[in-house]
């Protein structure tokens, strides 16, 4: 059982989203919060597999509320998936940093929205690679991304094999691991291992953490978006 808690300030919008979760087999809405305060109280009783996060809601906003869950290690199996009205929200960059885990525009269809809570919660990111591409590139536009990557960002690279810096740029380009499998002629097995050890040297939360430092590692430069 997939268990989903929701918070927005606008109980219309949580009633809507509660009604079709419900419905579905497998999956169990165990609570509502109306602001980021609430969400994060929430967060910390049930412990859901998936939050539903607005960014916009009065007093503590979704993307502080997004940092505290994220930062919470008891909570380190709950995945926050960010609602957003427009695809290049501002905030939304911001959010995938302090540990988001994707997002999903407010009007996305049925079918999409519980496919993507299906696939966060067994640990994907819910990042498309035309909508990545569109918001980190215009997060990195004008902010020197393209250059050689920061001294702590190029600290962490020397972590990482050859092999794994590949498939970390790949991972940045939102590819799947059965794409990256074939983009670098090895099983999609050979490179989930590859994504799994990447992010434990990293100490990425999940692929999304993954996708942002690809970005501000200069791996992936906005000329190639």
């Amino acid at each position: 059982m997939i268990t989903v808690l929701l918070a927005d300030d606008q109980a219309l919008v949580r009633a809507g989203f509660r009604a079709l979760l419900d419905a579905e087999p497998g999956i169990e809405v165990v609570g509502e919060a109306s602001d980021g305060l609430s969400a994060v109280q929430l967060a910390a009783e049930t412990h859901p597999d998936v939050v539903l996060m607005d960014i916009r809601m009065p007093g503590v906003d979704g993307l502080e509320a997004t940092r505290r869950i994220a930062a919470d290690p008891t909570l380190s199996s709950t995945r926050v998936v960010i609602l957003t009205t427009f695809e290049l929200d501002e905030y939304v960059f911001e959010a995938l940093r302090t540990g988001a885990s994707g997002f999903l525009v407010k009007d996305t269809e049925p079918v999409d929205l519980l496919r993507g809570i299906r696939a966060v919660a067994a640990g994907d990111a819910l990042l498309s690679p035309s909508v990545t591409r569109r918001v980190i590139g215009e997060f990195t536009t004008g902010r020197g991304a393209a250059g050689t990557p920061p001294p702590e960002a190029e600290r962490q690279l020397d972590q990482l094999t050859e092999r794994e810096r590949e498939v970390l740029a790949l991972v940045g380009e939102g590819l799947s691991n059965d794409e990256i499998g074939a983009r670098l002629m090895i099983s999609p097995a050979t490179a989930k291992t590859h994504v799994s050890r990447t992010m434990v040297k990293l100490g990425a939360r999940d692929r999304a953490q993954l996708v942002v430092f690809a970005y501000e590692a200069g791996l992936i430069r906005p000329g190639w978006l």
